[in-house]
C-alpha cells in the first residue's frame, strides 16, 4: 500500500480504480509558410470555432454545476477575442513567416508566462486559462484534439492538472474523485468539485503507473490510498457507509426549524451567486437568502448590466423565495474580482484598494442602476439590501442619501417599492470597532469572516504560502465577532454572519453563545449547520 497527503478540496471519500488523465500536450512544429494570409484565415476561423465550442461548454455547465461555476468559459471566449492576444498571434505570423499551430502555441506560452509571474494571486490562475485555450485552438487547427472521455466505468481521475473545460466534458455518473498535483483551492476545478460534491485532492505528486490501481481518495484527512490494504479498505467503506447514512438522517431536518434545544430561533439562510442558485437552497430547505452576490452580474457581461437586467434577476429570485428574505449585497469588485470595463487599472495591493462601495460612491450612476433595480425588485418579494467594505459612519451617511435620491425618482416613474431594511457587511476592523456608532445608523450587519479575517490577521487568505499562519479561529477575530454583536445588539440591530465561518460547525455554538440571530452558509451546509443548532446545549 503507498500512501500520500495532499490538500483536501471536498470532505467525503472514494474508491475505485484509478483513471491517469493525460492532456496529451501537443508537439507544435514550426513550419516556414509562405502565405501568412492563409494562416491568418485559418486561425481565425479555428479561433472562431473555439468560441462556437466553449459557449457549447457553457450551455453544458450551465445545466450541471450553475451559472457562477459556468462562467469560466465565458471567460476563455472572451479571452480568446482579447485584441492583444489577436495581435499576438497576428505579429508571430506575418513577421516569422510560420504556420498557424506554432503561432498560437507560442503566444499561448508567453501569455501563461506573463501571467505566472504576476504577484497578483487571480493573474497568477489565468495562466492555466490561456494555455487552455491556446492549445484548443491548435487542437482544431492540426485536427488533433485531446477528449475528455474517462471510460465507461466509474473512476477516481488523476492528473497533473485539469482545466475547467476537460472536468466539465466527464462524464459525471462515472467521475468518483478527482486527484492532482497542480491547482490551488480557489481554481476553478476545485470550485467545481466542490458543486458537484466529490472528494478531491491537490498537491499529490501523481504517477502515471497507478492507472488502473484500486485507489481510496480520502477527503477527510486529505490521504490518498493506492493499493490499499484489506484494513485500511474496509475503514474506508465504514466511512463511505456512514456519510451515506448521515446524509439520509439530514434530510430529515427539512421543515424542521432551526431552534436550539432551550428554544432560541436562529435564521439559517443561504449563499448564492445567481438566480441559478436559488434552487440548491430551496432543495437544502434554507430559510432564506443571507447573501446574493449581486457583482457576478458584472462578472459575467462585458458591459454594464441595465436597470432591467438586474431588476429581472432580483425579481426572479424574490419570486422564488415566495416571501422568504432575501438579502442582495451591492456590487462587491475590485481586488481579486476584476471587470475590464470598469477600468480599475493595476494597484500595489488591490485588497485594500479600490474595490466595493468605494467604487459605488465615486460611480454614483452605477450604484443608483442597482439600486432602482433593487428596490422595484423589493414589490415582488422579502428584499433586504446590503452594502460591503464599510469603514466609516459618513459612508453609510452618504448611501442613504443616495438611496433617498433613488426613492424620489422612482417615485416620479410611479414605480411601486417597499421600504427595505438596510444593512451593512462588517468585514472591516475599523467596522468592527466602530460597530456602535454604526449600528445606529441601519438595520442589521452581516459578518463577512472571509476579509475579516485577512485583513484582521494581514494574511492573504488566497496564498497557499500562508497557509501555516492563517488562523480561522484566532481569538481576535472572535473578539471582534463579539463585540459586534455585542454593539449590534445594544442598538437594536440584528446580527448574521455571512462569510465561510458561518459553516464551521466547531464554532456554532460559541456563536450561538455570543447571541448571533442569522447564519448564512453555502447551501449544501444549511442541514448540517441545522443539526448543529439544534444540538447545541
Amino acid at each position: 500500500m503507498e500512501q500520500y497527503t495532499g490538500k483536501s478540496i471536498y470532505k467525503s471519500v472514494a474508491i475505485g480504480p484509478v483513471y491517469f488523465y493525460s492532456r496529451g500536450e501537443q508537439q507544435v512544429k514550426r513550419c516556414k509558410a509562405e502565405d501568412s494570409q492563409a494562416q491568418l484565415e485559418r486561425y481565425e476561423t479555428a479561433r472562431d470555432r473555439a468560441v462556437e465550442e466553449l459557449q457549447q461548454l457553457y450551455q453544458k455547465a450551465l445545466k450541471e454545476v450553475g451559472e457562477v461555476n459556468a462562467a469560466i468559459f465565458e471567460v476563455h471566449a472572451m479571452m480568446l477575442e482579447d485584441e492583444d492576444y489577436n495581435d499576438s498571434v497576428k505579429n508571430i505570423i506575418f513577421s516569422q513567416q510560420v504556420n498557424a499551430e506554432y503561432a498560437v502555441a507560442v503566444t499561448g506560452d508567453n501569455f501563461a508566462q506573463m501571467f505566472a509571474e504576476m504577484d497578483d494571486e487571480y493573474f497568477k490562475a489565468r495562466a492555466a486559462d490561456v494555455k487552455d485555450i491556446s492549445e484548443r485552438v491548435v487542437g482544431i487547427l492540426s485536427n488533433k484534439r485531446a477528449g475528455s472521455s474517462i471510460g465507461r466505468e466509474p473512476v477516481i481521475v488523476i492528473a497533473k492538472d485539469l482545466a475547467p473545460s476537460e472536468t466539465v466534458q466527464m462524464d459525471k455518473s462515472r467521475l468518483l474523485g478527482f486527484v492532482t498535483e497542480l491547482g490551488s483551492s480557489n481554481s476553478h476545478t476545485a470550485i467545481l468539485a466542490r458543486t458537484m460534491n466529490l472528494p478531491a485532492l491537490i498537491g499529490v505528486p501523481v504517477k502515471e503507473e497507478w492507472s488502473g490501481k484500486l485507489a481510496i481518495v480520502d477527503g477527510y484527512q486529505g490521504i490518498l490510498y493506492i493499493d490499499p490494504d484489506e484494513e485500511t479498505l474496509e475503514k474506508m467503506r465504514k466511512k463511505q457507509q456512514e456519510d451515506r447514512e448521515r446524509s439520509r438522517l439530514l434530510q430529515q431536518l427539512k421543515g424542521r426549524l432551526t431552534v436550539t434545544p432551550d428554544g432560541r430561533k436562529i435564521n439559517l439562510y443561504a449563499n448564492i451567486g445567481s438566480v441559478s442558485d436559488v434552487a440548491a437552497v430551496l432543495e437544502n430547505d434554507a430559510e432564506g437568502i443571507g447573501l446574493f452576490r449581486s457583482e457576478f452580474l458584472y462578472l459575467e457581461k462585458d458591459t454594464y448590466p441595465t436597470e432591467e437586467e438586474q431588476f429581472q434577476s432580483y425579481k426572479l429570485a424574490a419570486e422564488m423565495m415566495a416571501g422568504k428574505k432575501v438579502i442582495i449585497r451591492t456590487l462587491d469588485i475590485g481586488a481579486d474580482k476584476q471587470v475590464e470595463y470598469f477600468h480599475l487599472g493595476q494597484e500595489e495591493n488591490p485588497a485594500m484598494g479600490y474595490r466595493a462601495i468605494r467604487i459605488c460612491l465615486e460611480e454614483p450612476e452605477v450604484f443608483k442602476t442597482q439600486l432602482w433595480a433593487i428596490f422595484r425588485a423589493s414589490a415582488y418579494g422579502e428584499i433586504a439590501v446590503m452594502y460591503p467594505m464599510i469603514t466609516s459612519v459618513e459612508e453609510v451617511r452618504r448611501i442613504k442619501a443616495i438611496v433617498e435620491e433613488v426613492k424620489e425618482e422612482l417615485d416620479a416613474r410611479n414605480i411601486p417599492y417597499k421600504n427595505v431594511e438596510q444593512g451593512i457587511m462588517i468585514e472591516t476592523p475599523a467596522a468592527a470597532v466602530i460597530s456602535d456608532m454604526l449600528a445606529k445608523e441601519v438595520d442589521f450587519f452581516s459578518i463577512g469572516t472571509n476579509d475579516l479575517s485577512q485583513y484582521t490577521m494581514a494574511i492573504d487568505r488566497q496564498n497557499p504560502r500562508l497557509d501555516a499562519f492563517y488562523d480561522p479561529h484566532h481569538p481576535a477575530l472572535l473578539r471582534l465577532i463579539r463585540m459586534v454583536i455585542d454593539n449590534g445588539h445594544a442598538h437594536g440591530c440584528w446580527v448574521g454572519i455571512c462569510g465561510e465561518l458561518g459553516a464551521d460547525l466547531s464554532l456554532t455554538k460559541e456563536f450561538l453563545q455570543m447571541g448571533i440571530d442569522e447564519l448564512s452558509v453555502a447551501p449544501g451546509m444549511v442541514l448540517q449547520v441545522r443539526e448543529a443548532v439544534r444540538k447545541a446545549e
